[in-house]
């Protein structure tokens, strides 16, 4: 079995940029949502060039399914360039209370020249990312029941509307999806088995095949634990293996690979398999 090979590249990137170019004179702070497990993978590398002098704040979403080690050296990765970074699961609350000082941090600046000038406005902020990251899920559960859009505010563009996150930041309620950029197909492999891309357009045996061959080079134990055997010689019959014990079995005692397939994607995708990160640092 092969890579999957996937073309996937919505034509309203152009569109998306164009707009976020605009959206972006408008805000103080720009917070960048990516899933922990594929951190390259699910960044749009216009994103340095669109926050080119605004202040930045990383959120690792989907830490509790990531490798934690992976999850510490990612962090230290973008504090080393001078971006302030989070660990957080969107879906816990308690994992989102440090934004606000790291809000404070990032925009230290910005809010000092406010309060010399005797301006007492919140810091207003974007929040982007790629598909399926999970950027509804962070904005409604950091905003809880206080979600509240603010209306057109004078000297800002007409139509723009901002949520009240709560009394220090705004958010411009604008989609600020970006889409990635894969001429590498490993990064198109890697946004497939997190689910950013749509399941129904990809071959999920060779999906699963190929995330087999990532968990035997980097987390073999995930197979061991997972699966109760020890990963084959060949990828192929570490698949036809678990098909065998998890009753994949097809008519003529044939190993059903596509049920078996889809059983391990989501396998994964669950956290069953363990925490595993598919880019490293």
């Amino acid at each position: 079995m092969n890579n999957t090979n996937i073309n996937w590249y919505p034509g309203h990137m152009t569109k998306a940029v164009r707009q976020m170019k605009e959206d972006i004179k408008l805000i103080d702070l720009l917070i960048e949502l990516l899933d922990a497990r594929t951190v390259i993978s699910s960044r749009n590398p216009d994103i340095d060039k669109l926050g080119q002098n605004k202040a930045r704040i990383v959120l690792l979403n989907k830490t509790d399914l990531a490798d934690p080690i992976q999850n510490d050296k990612w962090t230290k990765y973008f504090e080393d360039k001078g971006i302030t970074t989070l660990k957080i699961d969107s879906r816990n609350k308690k994992t989102l209370k440090k934004i606000d000082e790291a809000v404070k941090i990032a925009c230290k600046e910005k809010i000092e020249r406010n309060q010399k000038k005797g301006v007492n406005r919140p810091i207003r902020a974007m929040v982007v990312g790629i598909p399926n990251v999970g950027k509804s899920t962070f904005i409604n559960s950091y905003a809880g029941k206080s979600v509240a859009k603010t209306g057109n505010k004078p000297g800002v563009t007409k139509g723009k509307q901002w949520i009240r996150l709560n009394k220090n930041l705004e958010l411009l309620d604008t989609p600020g999806i970006l889409w990635p950029k894969f001429e590498d197909q490993t990064i198109g492999l890697h946004l497939a088995l997190v689910g950013t891309i749509n399941d129904n357009i990809l071959d999920s045996a060779e999906m699963a095949f190929s995330l087999l061959k990532i968990l035997e080079k980097d987390y073999k134990d995930a197979i061991v634990e997972r699966y109760g055997f020890e990963p084959k010689k060949e990828t192929i019959e570490t698949m036809y293996e678990i098909a065998r014990i998890r009753g994949c079995i097809k008519r003529g005692n044939e190993p059903d690979l596509d049920r078996a397939s889809k059983l391990i994607i989501d396998d994964f995708r669950s956290g069953k398999l363990g925490r595993i990160s598919l880019d490293r640092v």
